[in-house]
């Protein structure tokens, strides 16, 4: 997963159709935390802002 807002990049390479949009939630909090070193709370926000524009999935989804 490759995602890129805010000129900061979530982001993961792979090249399987769940790696495109939109991402499972759970891999953009993965994301987030991994390659970004964001803290859970701040993953948490930034993967609501993907959901809203149809990046990430929804939880649950």
């Amino acid at each position: 997963m490759a995602v890129a807002m805010g000129g900061v990049m979530v982001g993961a390479v792979g090249a399987h159709a769940a790696d495109k949009p939109p991402y499972r939630y759970a891999d953009c909090l993965k994301a987030a935390e991994k390659h970004n070193h964001e803290t859970p709370h701040h993953a948490r926000w930034h993967c609501d802002i993907l959901v809203q524009k149809g990046w990430v999935k929804k939880p649950g989804a």
